[in-house]
């Protein structure tokens, strides 16, 4: 284990080494961070996602680094990281002074000039974001509000808003998430097995009603009243 302290020079194989155990390490560092940090850079996330990225490159590109002391000061960074994460669900100090507090940039159709400066935005972006939301004239918005993460958050004057069965007090089905039964022309048979159907079932079903074959689906799901929808390959 050499390869991992400070050396003059490093064989190709110490070299792949490095970067092979780097990389592991960094799986690891990324898992014990959670999905937030990787769905949502906050402060706190960016500075640790900049700081470890950095600690990590440098021993990856020069010899005369050694890879153990910047897994060791990267462990540490991930200790602190997660107290500080602690310390916001717990103290609401510790919460106001690393998060950043949602700005509203836009309300009851009104945009409010300093506060896209507040946010650093342009009215560029503001237009962008809200055609993002689907929401084509700035007058609709009842509310937008700059999140401390970087996103919108749009909501629409309840007069523009989508007609739903709601409002005529219509009847819907309970909602009910497909189960995808082929993927890539593979069957998943624990999928086929939970609707209660065997092979024999699907492959007469793709026969019947779309003369093909399992190896030819992309991608099939079935629903709870045993639907298909079949994509091919193209």
């Amino acid at each position: 284990m050499d390869f991992l302290h400070s050396q003059e020079s490093l064989t190709a194989i110490e070299w792949m080494l490095r970067a092979i155990i780097a990389f592991l390490f960094l799986l690891v560092v990324a898992r014990s961070l959670g999905q937030r940090t990787i769905s949502q850079l906050r402060l706190l996330d960016f500075v640790i996602a900049l700081v470890i990225g950095n600690i990590i490159a440098h021993p990856l590109s020069d010899e005369h680094l050694g890879l153990e002391g910047s897994m060791i000061t990267t462990i540490v960074l991930v200790l602190l990281y997660l107290s500080g994460i602690f310390g916001m669900l717990k103290s609401p100090y510790i919460r106001k002074l690393i998060n950043s507090h949602p700005i509203i940039v836009v309300k009851d159709g009104e945009i409010f000039y300093e506060s896209l400066k507040k946010a650093r935005i342009s009215i560029d972006v503001l237009l962008e974001e809200l055609r993002e939301s689907k929401v084509d004239d700035v007058k609709k918005v009842a509310l937008a509000i700059w999140e401390a993460n970087g996103k919108f958050s749009v909501f629409l004057d309840p007069k523009y808003e989508p007609i739903t069965p709601l409002h005529y007090q219509m009847e819907t089905a309970p909602f009910s998430m497909p189960r995808t039964i082929i993927k890539d022309g593979k069957v998943d048979y624990k999928e086929l097995a939970q609707i209660h159907k065997d092979e024999q079932w699907l492959v007469s079903s793709l026969e019947n009603s779309y003369q093909t074959k399992v190896k030819n689906v992309l991608l099939a799901t079935v629903d709870d009243k045993y639907n298909l929808k079949v994509f091919l390959y193209k």
